[in-house]
């Protein structure tokens, strides 16, 4: 398992748009793939989901992976979430 911690970067935080794309990111790998913002977890995987966290722009979320592929799929997704 893998967990980084990254600052929301994205101009407008995380709309329908943003989070469509995120969970389209995330979509992409086998490891199980949450957020965690506070004391909410959700799955990056579901759209209803990451849309409840609500999140802007400077919060700090903490992203884990569990999977073969969770290296790669913790860097795609923080490096979307700083700079998108």
């Amino acid at each position: 398992m893998t967990k980084e911690t990254v600052i929301v970067g994205l101009p407008r935080g995380m709309e329908s748009r943003p989070v469509a794309i995120l969970v389209q990111i995330a979509s992409q790998y086998q490891a199980k793939i949450y957020l965690e913002c506070g004391n909410r977890r959700v799955n990056a995987k579901s759209i209803m989901g990451m849309m409840t966290l609500g999140l802007d722009k400077g919060d700090e979320i903490t992203v884990e992976a569990d999977g073969d592929d969770e290296a790669n799929a913790i860097g795609e997704l923080t490096a979307y979430l700083k700079n998108a």
